[in-house]
């Protein structure tokens, strides 16, 4: 097998145009991390909590500061943003095509950036946040749809796995500009750094222009001869090459049978199948916000704050490079483990991880100097398996998930999920962790909640995750429809030709994928033995 992720010798052309391309668009991901990273330190800033108070005192400092209700709406409302933006990136991208639908994320993006830089207090500030997460809701669905879309198969997972490397490097950026203006006596330090925000979606509008629309969304919009020339620049072929030809034949003879079984509404992504491959997709991206990565970054600052950690910005440098580096590991892994192994792996890590980091505070508590760099040790080591599984490999799966016809909408529900619970955590957050009246006080306890998420974890991923590694994006509905459970899917080798699928049966709504593939074999055998009968044999 060796230790190299290497081209299969039966892949033609190059694929370093697609990976390319693929890396270039997973640069989105920054406008992701950085947002979300900023907040948690511009949270922790003096000036802006004497800026933006209304009168609340911090109990811990003496502090002007936002009260709970107050820091949970301006965290959890760009994940609302976000929610209804990953709902619209469906429409939108199937209507004007992936590329423009990248643009219209940057611009929507580019208005909330706008609106928290201006802001002086806390309604147009929460407004900037909301509409910021619209265009990042819209990117998150975007993004892996384009890279799925595009990528080779042999290494689709590391490609669509690098969005989630460029979400920790923008978290890593944030955390950086944060510790570099949290001292300023002035707007600077928090209007610095909202206003970077502007640079990644330039470099992403910018970008854009040179992007080549995906071969498949040509398809869809019954446009072969651009799919040919799209396909012919990703894999860097001649529109006639046997190749390009056979695996754009693929992509078409595919979409046909999906349509030849109706036409496609959000009501046919919960029918059947498709419907059990959204619920897989949803509780995925729901069970990657459980595991508790976003209370790292959104309230980290604050939370090693207010339990007297020295050095919390620090400290929010420290998880975030962390963050950055464990990835590394996890794009290689996610092609030589495969998917389901590497998020069992990840999900067990977290797990034990977090309960220590829980018991920890709990019984020894966060004032013990010994206790907390036992607790910062466990969180750093959580992240590493946060990151090198979950982060990158919740993306790579959902993205490889749905047929062609309903791809766009699925994949925008499961990020819609994703969003939901990140919206909910954030909200919930400040009233279980921090004292006053109405609130939990859980402090350190609620790591305990984490742990159980991430236990749900392993279950799940035994249970629901199909192992795809390795299939074209038309192979996975064959293995859904052959493969009655998760656990046996790996090892699985697909034999259906959608384009014999195509020319076997005129009615293919009255047969299963099996009993087609069945037919066409039928079908094969009968020519291949009339082939060999005398001529005076044949039926004419």
């Amino acid at each position: 097998m060796g230790l190299m992720i290497q081209k299969p010798k039966d892949a033609a052309g190059a694929a370093w145009p697609a990976i390319l391309v693929g890396l270039f668009v997973a640069f989105g991901g920054v406008l992701f991390g950085y947002d979300t990273g900023t907040i948690g330190g511009i949270l922790g800033m003096k000036y802006w909590r004497h800026e933006f108070s209304t009168g609340y005192i911090n109990k811990v400092d003496g502090e002007p500061d936002v009260s709970s209700s107050q820091t949970s709406l301006i965290v959890s409302i760009l994940s609302a943003g976000t929610f209804f933006g990953a709902l619209t990136a469906a429409p939108v991208a199937d209507a004007v095509g992936r590329v423009l639908g990248l643009v219209a994320c940057c611009v929507v993006f580019c208005l909330g950036v706008i609106l928290q830089t201006a802001a002086t207090d806390i309604p147009m500030f929460v407004a900037g946040r909301f509409f910021a997460g619209y265009g990042v809701g819209m990117i998150s669905a975007t993004i892996p749809l384009y890279q799925s879309e595009t990528s080779p198969k042999w290494i689709r997972g590391a490609i669509v796995g690098c969005y989630q490397l460029a979400i920790t490097i923008g978290l890593l950026l944030a955390a950086i500009v944060d510790n570099a203006t949290k001292n300023h006596n002035n707007s600077g330090s928090y209007r610095i750094p909202i206003a970077v925000q502007f640079a990644w979606a330039i470099i992403i509008f910018i970008g854009c222009i040179f992007l080549p629309e995906t071969p498949r969304w040509y398809i869809k919009k019954g446009q072969p001869e651009k799919a040919a020339r799209s396909l012919s620049k990703l894999r860097r072929l001649d529109v006639e090459h046997p190749a390009l030809l056979e695996e754009l034949a693929e992509i078409t003879a595919n979409h046909e049978y999906e349509l030849s079984l109706g036409k496609a509404t959000y009501l046919d992504c919960f029918k059947g199948n498709i419907g059990y491959r959204l619920l897989t997709g949803c509780l995925l991206q729901s069970l990657q916000q459980l595991t508790g990565v976003n209370f790292i970054f959104y309230y980290g600052t604050k939370f090693f704050q207010n339990a007297g950690f020295d050095n919390p910005f620090i400290i929010s440098m420290i998880t975030s490079s962390i963050n950055v580096g464990s990835t590394f590991p996890g794009l290689y892994m996610v092609e030589k483990w495969g998917r389901r192994n590497l998020l069992l792996f990840g999900a067990i890590g977290m797990a034990v991880c977090q309960f220590i980091v829980a018991i920890t505070g709990t019984v020894v508590g966060t004032s013990n100097q010994a206790a907390q760099n036992a607790m910062i040790s466990f969180v750093c080591i959580y992240i590493f398996f946060f990151a090198c599984s979950w982060g990158p490999v919740a993306w790579v799966v959902t993205g490889e998930l749905f047929p062609l016809k309903v791809r766009a909408k699925s994949l925008s529900m499961t990020t819609a999920s994703n969003w939901l619970l990140n919206f909910a955590i954030g909200y919930a957050t400040p009233y279980m962790v921090n004292d006053g009246p109405g609130n939990a006080n859980l402090g350190a306890k609620v790591f305990f909640i984490w742990g159980g998420c991430c236990f749900v974890c392993i279950f799940f991923v035994w249970g629901m995750i199909y192992e795809t590694k390795g299939l074209a994006l038309e192979q996975v509905d064959e293995l859904y429809a052959k493969v009655p459970h998760a656990w046996q899917s790996q090892g699985f080798v697909p034999t259906v030709s959608f384009q014999d699928v195509q020319e076997t049966h005129a009615d293919t709504r009255k047969l299963s994928l099996a009993e087609v593939e069945q037919e066409a074999t039928r079908k094969r055998s009968v020519q291949y033995n009339e082939g060999n009968l005398p001529i005076s044999e044949k039926t004419f």
